[in-house]
């Protein structure tokens, strides 16, 4: 499975002069941990989360100034959204496997990430999407597979089992290309955990 099979495309993208508190309140009215920033040509140029829209952001409580406690120095609290955004987010492209999208968002401690092609913003795959893909119903699976097997060979041609994700296919002509080309297409459908040829099973190099 591919990133582009599980991204989301319609984006909410903020630009670099943007108010930093109305960059925050997007955030929390709209729920996210993060929004990309692009330019006015629509290239990304960073990203803007929670940690940085926070920072110096809350004032000290007067209340410990009553109690004797001396008053912190801080920082100036950003203005717009350029003065604190990551200019070297987690991005990857369309084609990039999940198992890689996962291994980079344990790796860099992101909930989100951005899939980039030819430098403009093309989607964001954020864990809940990664989780919603792996927990479809088998029966949905197991539909999407035969649908797209009916391009390959017709119909009558498949016998198809999913079980926790788990597709078994049953090729009735043991054609050795096409029956690659049938593991490439049950692959590529979200929730598909292995696929295996029942019978007439095929082994592929690498697997």
């Amino acid at each position: 499975m591919r990133t582009r099979d599980v991204m989301t495309t319609n984006v909410v993208t903020v630009k670099p002069d943007m108010p930093a508190r109305e960059a925050a309140r997007l955030l929390a009215e709209r729920g996210f941990t993060a929004l990309p920033v692009v330019d006015d040509l629509g290239e990304l140029v960073g990203v803007v989360g929670e940690a940085e829209l926070l920072r110096n952001r809350l004032p000290q409580d007067p209340r410990s100034l009553v109690h004797g406690e001396p008053a912190q120095a801080r920082q100036a609290a950003a203005e717009v959204v350029a003065q604190v955004m990551l200019t070297k987010p987690v991005t990857v492209t369309p084609n990039t496997d999940l198992a890689e999208v996962a291994d980079l968002m344990l790796e860099h401690g992101v909930r989100s990430v951005l899939v980039v092609h030819e430098r403009h913003l093309a989607g964001v795959v954020t864990r809940r999407d990664m989780l919603r893909s792996i927990s479809r119903a088998d029966w949905i699976i197991e539909a999407e597979i035969r649908h797209r097997l009916d391009m390959v060979g017709g119909a009558l041609r498949w016998a198809v089992d999913v079980s926790g994700g788990k597709v078994s296919i049953v090729d009735k002509t043991g054609d050795t290309f096409e029956q690659h080309v049938a593991e490439v297409l049950a692959r590529a459908v979200a929730g598909v955990t292995d696929v295996e040829f029942v019978g007439e099973r095929v082994v592929h190099a690498g697997h």
